[in-house]
């Protein structure tokens, strides 16, 4: 999830694969973006 500067509100959320945090952090840290990364809830079917 991308937090909003002001409050820590959620702006948008994203899911990724594994390969893909590295980068996205990468890009947040690049431009002082706070992110809120957490694992994705799977069903057990």
């Amino acid at each position: 999830m991308r937090l909003d500067d002001v409050d820590g509100s959620a702006v948008d959320s994203t899911v990724v694969d594994a390969a893909s945090v590295n980068r996205i952090v990468q890009q947040a840290a690049s431009v002082g973006q706070r992110i809120y990364i957490r694992p994705a809830e799977t069903s057990a079917s």
